[in-house]
């Protein structure tokens, strides 16, 4: 049996090149339907190239050797010899399945920057903003302001006015301008010439014109601060304004999810851009043993290249033979991924919008003035002794929110960079998900 954690696209793509010989697979997922974040749905999935998932999902559930459990919440993977344990939450019941082999294609989240007012209500991501409407046919708000950076803004925008929302402005950080350094990621992906054509058009039907170099630096009782930021997302001297809004939905592109490959001892590194994503060969194998990651996981790099990655991944799991075309496929979406994270950098200018009671950690309800307080009065040098000194990042999200965020301000303050070692550290936890004693107790063997 092969298990393979997560039905998104590349989850999904692993189960269905992997039915492919017969294989008896194991797909779980904590969503009650298949797609994962990017494909979530109520009924059916509607966008950009929806037509995909529609095919996807029919040849799984076709796959008379594919097992789809839903519902379903890893907790913890446990090795015994030569098999994998995967403990999961089901229905208020602890479970568990063994396999030889695993397939992790656990996807991202949003990644979030502290401002003031953030932790108000009325602030969410934009991923929040789109699993309400997708997941539930909600809106969150009538009038909803998009900002952040990454294309990801775009499919929210155009999906939420397409529901009856206003969308009051969709601001950009930075300029599209840094295209121009990643042209050669363009010619090699035409395809996503008419991506940009296609919400484009959405774009114009809603009337909605983007604002580039701009951004959400504060939101308090529905009045958001736009202000100019530079290359470095410092405001700039230019008047900033207020607009009133229900919602702002503002999103810095996404972070992997690692748990899992990290309770199992799979080797990480830190990317370019200073994400902590899991090393792979150029058959998606991790450091580990029968153990193989897709996805986002291994690298932000939207659906196309999840879907590449999970196939590849499943035929290797399996023995199958893995197509030339398909490894040179992965090699010019991995450029475009490469593009993405030159065209819409995160740099560390945030800091300056913070404000002493500004919250950083919303779990534990930290303030800025404590992270502060923390370095030039206790003398913590880096991230890990900040925590201990604030509780920061030992809350219910075990610091997938805030933990790169408080070591990026704490590096501020210190003038030290953060090491590959402490990137790694804080994306390391021991227990995936919270687990009552008394549901383990009662957990079936």
């Amino acid at each position: 049996m092969i298990i393979i954690i997560g039905a998104g696209p590349a989850g999904l793509a692993a189960a269905e090149a992997a039915s492919r010989s017969g294989a008896e697979v194991a797909l779980i997922d904590s969503a009650s339907k298949k797609g994962g974040q990017y494909w979530r749905h109520r009924n059916s999935v509607k966008g950009y190239k929806s037509d995909r998932a529609d095919q996807l999902f029919s040849k799984i559930e076709s796959a008379s050797s594919v097992t789809h459990i839903s519902d379903a919440t890893v907790w913890s993977i446990e090795t015994q010899g030569g098999l994998y344990r995967v403990n999961y939450l089901q229905g208020g019941q602890e479970s568990s399945l063994t396999a030889e082999k695993l397939i992790i294609a656990t996807g991202a989240y949003d990644r979030s920057l502290p401002f003031p007012g953030w932790d108000l209500p009325g602030s969410m991501t934009p991923g929040a903003a789109q699993s309400l409407l997708k997941g539930h046919d909600l809106l969150p708000g009538k009038r909803i302001i998009v900002a952040g950076t990454g294309p990801f803004l775009l499919p929210v925008a155009t999906g939420l006015a397409e529901s009856g929302a206003e969308i009051v402005g969709l601001y950009e950080a930075n300029n599209p301008l840094r295209w121009l350094l990643s042209v050669h990621a363009l010619l090699l992906n035409p395809s996503k010439f008419l991506e940009l054509v296609y919400y484009a058009k959405l774009l114009r039907r809603s009337k909605i014109a983007p604002r580039f170099n701009q951004s959400v630096t504060r939101f308090s009782d529905g009045l958001a601060t736009i202000s100019g930021v530079n290359s470095r997302l410092q405001i700039g001297k230019k008047k900033s304004q207020t607009l009133s809004a229900d919602v702002v939905a503002v999103g810095w592109g996404f972070l992997p999810d690692l748990t899992l490959g990290g309770i199992v001892g799979c080797a990480q590194k830190v990317d370019s851009d200073g994400t902590t994503i899991f090393e792979v060969d150029d058959q998606q194998r991790s450091s580990v043993r029968n153990i193989w990651i897709a996805g986002e996981a291994t690298g932000i790099g939207g659906a196309d290249l999840s879907l590449i990655e999970g196939e590849i991944a499943g035929l290797s799991a399996t023995g199958q033979s893995i197509r030339s075309t398909l490894r040179l496929n992965r090699i010019r979406k991995q450029i475009f991924a490469n593009a993405l994270k030159r065209s819409y950098p995160v740099k560390d200018g945030w800091q300056s919008w913070l404000e002493e009671n500004t919250t950083v950690c919303r779990c534990e309800e930290v303030k800025m003035s404590e992270i502060c307080e923390s370095v030039t009065e206790l003398g913590a040098e880096d991230s890990r002794t900040a925590k201990l000194f604030t509780r920061a990042g030992m809350g219910l999200c075990q610091g997938r929110v805030c933990s790169r965020n408080v070591s990026e301000i704490v590096a501020g303050l210190t003038h030290c960079p953060i090491t590959d070692g402490e990137r790694i550290a804080l994306s390391n936890r021991p227990i995936a998900s919270p687990i009552s004693l008394g549901l383990l107790g009662d957990g079936k063997k």
